[in-house]
């Protein structure tokens, strides 16, 4: 998905993405605000992953 639809559908996904990104909270969401960059920063930290784990998690997701 790319980055403007990835905004523009926020509010709609976010659900979707704590869901399945449980570790996730209301906070971080709110301080990602459909910015992709800032998800996978979000994910590294949280799941440890590098940050082309997370680049690969966030493009292959069906958000």
């Amino acid at each position: 998905m790319n980055e403007d639809i990835f905004k523009g559908k926020w509010e709609q996904v976010k659900g979707s993405v704590q869901e399945k990104w449980g570790k996730l909270t209301d906070d971080d969401l709110d301080v990602i605000k459909g910015n992709s960059k800032k998800l996978v920063g979000k994910l590294q930290e949280k799941y440890g992953m590098t940050k082309e784990e997370a680049e690969k998690e966030v493009k292959k997701s069906d958000l």
